[in-house]
């Protein structure tokens, strides 16, 4: 497997569909990379050389694109702002309940958990 920026990206699918294996790159911004790196996007993964690997490497640092790391850093600060000035949304992610406005009563149970009965005792 090719490794990138510490993520292993598979070597038998096409380098286009193999980039957004790292964290913060999807479809679109892989093939703005390849584009400016110069590398065919068709060539499978394990077919690249370590020239056109390094290419990749460097087009992604010189554009600025916010990958693993550093992505993850600057939204957990994000988070942490809106915690600290306590708006509405700061609460939400505080209290781990839908922060964009859907509904709770019947749905939202991959962000509540499992269900809690409360109230239940004679």
């Amino acid at each position: 497997m090719a490794r990138l920026f510490g993520t292993d990206i598979p070597n038998e699918k096409r380098i286009e569909a193999s980039l957004p294996y790292i964290f913060g790159i999807g479809l679109s911004t892989s093939k703005k990379i390849l584009d400016h790196a110069g590398v065919n996007p068709d060539i499978r993964t394990g077919e690249l050389s370590e020239e056109q690997l390094v290419k990749i490497a460097t087009v992604i640092q010189n554009e600025g694109i916010l990958i693993e790391g550093d992505l993850r850093r600057e939204k957990q600060g994000q988070m942490k702002r809106l915690s600290s000035i306590n708006c509405y949304r700061g609460i939400r992610h505080k209290r781990g309940l839908p922060v964009r406005g859907q509904r709770t009563s019947t749905n939202a149970r991959t962000r509540k958990g499992k269900r809690r009965t409360v109230g239940v005792a004679k």
